[in-house]
């Protein structure tokens, strides 16, 4: 078999991804962009998420500058190699989020004109711009790990690729929740709560800003999260592989396995993305679920075939294990179905069709206190579950291949984020979409279509956060398999006093991350806050609609407030696993990673789903149920999510990539450790 070719096919199937993109990208363009008020909307739109994304960026240029000398200088022979692999990685993934960007700001106003024609049109304007972060992604994640394996030859050397990523996904995942928390709570907790206003309202000094935020934390956040994610795993299982079939042709057929399972991946993702249609009265849910399910039923069928056209008939690695095409297969299976049932879990905490938020809902009739109390209450119970079906996952996968059944089930899982990022961008274009009906004050009947693909919109983002933390949780595994390969770590004796500090260490770190986060929101929302009310008391004619309020002002508060309170939480993650590693040894490092990992999935999810069972619960009641808008039970409510926003945009989503660079820099340091 000419192994050798399969990183050509890798690098040809990203670039078929990313001529994909630009298809969408084209079709999203042709639309028609709407009147003059539309496009000013949207154009004063991008213009804060575009300044915003070019100033993180320069706030990271030092310090990926003093990362590419330190890797230059301290990896000895391999030094220039690594420290290359870093510098693409960052800038991969800078790339994709600006490709993200630059397509969902220039959508939103064109999904809203479509919702003038359709539904079916509407939802094919913002699935499209989606779909084109969602192929970047995927298409530049695969072109550069095999790029650079083409070019190095070595799966280790290029793993500080996956650490030039997760630095990104840190900043944008942490800057980005910031942003855009700190521009909707000062958006909801002055207008809709003091004033009395609607969400959206054009005379909301914030409304801009909620609209950018949205962008930066939805589409660039999680690409850059997901980007992470799927570059990491690639190489985690890339070096498994490599190890696990050292015996046969030097280890390329497990080298050469993640890299096939990727492109299969970014196929049935382009195939299943032409499945999302729907009528003008069905369920825009059911349109997306169709291209979900049908690129996991692709891959799935595509896996079959690949194991046993790649993988030796029979590889006993020990005397208790021996690797099969099918085992492989079994793996690759348990990967998916964690995708499946994540996403079916989270949905069930955090819908507002579901008993969970419609209890919080309840609970708010009593005052914010209670919501606050059966908010908590729902996110901690729905911690167990998925845990569960990671534990069963990670059950499976090993008896069935061992380690690189974990790597693998983590690689197919990962496999599918070309259209879980395509669907999760589409909840910030409808929203946008929504956010510009209301501002130009277009037909209520528009604002009522958008409001469909919203509704869907914040379904999508919370099960694309529920994949993000599962894909996190078996990344991170595949990481640890890893750095024992690489440190030579065969067991982890918790008896040992130093394993034991590690493992404490650990498990701190994703609560005191969270607490600079959650902290940083707080901060900016009492400037905004502020901001907002000075305008409402200070700008003759703004309540009456006779003045325009300063949306500048606002937009250059969650950006300065962002850039600033990012780097203590990244400072932060990046410091703790060098100073354990290099001052307590690889028992302590193989601890803190086993602390940190199982904490931070525990925060993570408790996270996301209380704040998306918050964010749900406000918007049963403003649908009408319990009241309505405009009661106390809706101001509880509104409170409730309010607590909720920093939990599930912010401090949340950044636990992934917490545990991700903790993963990377462990590569990257483990054979310097003794």
């Amino acid at each position: 078999m000419d192994f050798a070719s399969m990183p050509i096919i890798a690098v040809l199937t990203g670039i078929i991804g990313l001529i994909f993109a630009f298809y969408f990208a084209s079709s999203v363009l042709k639309a028609s962009p709407g009147n003059a008020r539309m496009q000013e909307i949207s154009q004063a739109i991008q213009e804060g998420a575009m300044a915003y994304l070019n100033r993180q960026y320069r706030t990271l240029i030092p310090f990926v500058i003093i990362i590419f000398f330190l890797l230059f200088f301290l990896k000895g022979a391999t030094g220039w190699q690594t420290a290359v692999s870093f510098l693409c990685g960052a800038i991969l993934s800078a790339v994709a989020g600006y490709i993200g960007m630059n397509i969902t700001t220039r959508a939103n106003a064109r999904t809203t004109e479509a919702a003038r024609t359709s539904l079916n049109k509407a939802l094919g304007v913002s699935f499209q711009a989606g779909a084109v972060m969602g192929l970047s992604v995927v298409g530049l994640g695969i072109i550069g790990v095999s790029a650079l394996y083409l070019v190095f030859r070595d799966a280790e050397i290029i793993n500080s690729f996956a650490f030039g990523a997760s630095a990104i996904a840190l900043f944008a995942r942490v800057g980005g929740g910031i942003y855009t928390k700190a521009a909707d709570v000062g958006a909801d907790l002055v207008g809709k709560v003091e004033v009395g206003i609607p969400e959206d309202d054009p005379r909301n000094p914030a409304v801009i800003a909620d609209n950018v935020g949205d962008n930066v934390g939805d589409t660039a956040g999680m690409g850059a999260d997901l980007f992470e994610s799927y570059a990491a795993s690639t190489i985690a299982a890339m070096l498994v592989g490599g190890s696990v079939f050292a015996s046969v042709d030097q280890g390329l057929p497990g080298i050469m396995f993640p890299l096939m399972i990727g492109a299969i991946g970014i196929i049935s993702a382009i195939i299943a993305s032409f499945f999302v249609r729907t009528g003008e009265n069905a369920n825009p849910q059911t349109a997306l679920n169709k291209g979900l399910w049908g690129t996991n039923a692709l891959t799935a069928l595509a896996s079959f075939g690949l194991v046993h056209w790649m993988l030796p008939d029979a590889l006993k690695v020990n005397g208790t294990l021996t690797i099969t095409p099918n085992r492989v297969f079994v793996a690759i299976i348990a990967g998916l179905v964690v995708n499946v049932l994540i996403g079916l879990l989270t949905e069930y905490y955090t819908s507002n069709q579901k008993k969970p938020a419609q209890a919080i809902a309840k609970a708010s009739e009593t005052g914010a206190a209670t919501n606050i109390i059966s908010g908590l209450a729902t996110g901690m119970k729905s911690t167990a579950l998925p845990v569960i079906v990671i534990c069963v996952a990670i059950y499976v996968s090993f008896q069935a291949s061992g380690v690189f059944g974990i790597a693998v089930a983590a690689m197919a899982m990962l496999s599918t984020a070309g259209m879980v990022v395509a669907i999760d961008s589409f909840g910030p274009v409808a929203d946008n979409a929504g956010g510009i009906a209301e501002m130009a004050e277009l037909d209520p009947s528009i604002r009522k279509t958008t409001d469909q693909l919203d509704s869907v919109g914040n379904t999508t983002a919370a099960v694309a956060k529920g994949f993000a933390i599962g894909s996190a949780a078996l990344t991170a595994l595949a990481l640890f398999s890893a750095f024992s390969e690489l440190a030579h770590l065969e067991s982890i004796n918790i008896l040992v006093p130093t394993t034991i500090i590690g493992l404490f260490i650990g498990a701190a770190v994703p609560f005191l991350f969270s607490a600079f986060a959650m902290e940083a929101v707080g901060k900016a929302a009492f400037e905004m806050i502020g901001e907002v009310r000075r305008q409402f008391r200070e700008i003759p004619g703004l309540m009456e609609g006779k003045a325009k309020p300063d949306y500048r002002a606002c937009v250059d508060i969650s950006t300065k407030a962002a850039i600033r309170e990012m780097v203590i939480p990244g400072l932060l993650a990046v410091g703790t696993p060098l100073l354990v590693g290099f001052g307590l040894g690889k028992d302590a490092m193989g601890g803190m990673l086993a602390g940190g990992t199982v904490a931070g999935l525990l925060m993570a999810i408790f996270m996301a789903n209380a704040g998306g069972a918050w964010d749900n619960a406000k918007k049963y009641i403003e649908a009408g149920n319990l009241g309505g808008k405009g009661t106390p039970t809706h101001a509880a409510a509104v409170i409730g999510d309010t607590v909720g926003d920093p939990f599930k945009d912010t401090a949340g989503p950044s636990l992934n990539a917490l545990i991700k660079v903790m993963g990377t820099i462990s590569l990257i340091i483990a054979p310097l450790l003794r």
